[in-house]
């Protein structure tokens, strides 16, 4: 879907993978916080793309693989 891909790339790019504060996703990806706890972020922790820690949420490898994103090139800045 493209807000989850919004999201994961969101998170990546601008967070350097994270953690990150929901209300901060939510105003970078202009969308409502509610609406991406309740709707989108399930799908996106059940399939293992982002961890809920309590810092905030975090990019996991399944998602770059995901994305097609090199891990090795983003070594310095993710993780």
């Amino acid at each position: 879907d493209e807000m989850d891909n919004r999201i994961l790339l969101t998170i990546i790019n601008k967070f350097n993978g994270g953690p990150v504060g929901l209300n901060t996703i939510a105003t970078a990806v202009g969308e409502d916080s509610g609406t991406i706890e309740e709707v989108y972020e399930p799908f996106l922790i059940k399939e293992g793309f982002i961890n809920r820690t309590p810092r905030g949420r975090e990019i996991t490898v399944l998602a770059l693989n995901h994305l097609g994103i090199d891990r090795s090139a983003r070594q310095g800045s993710l993780f």
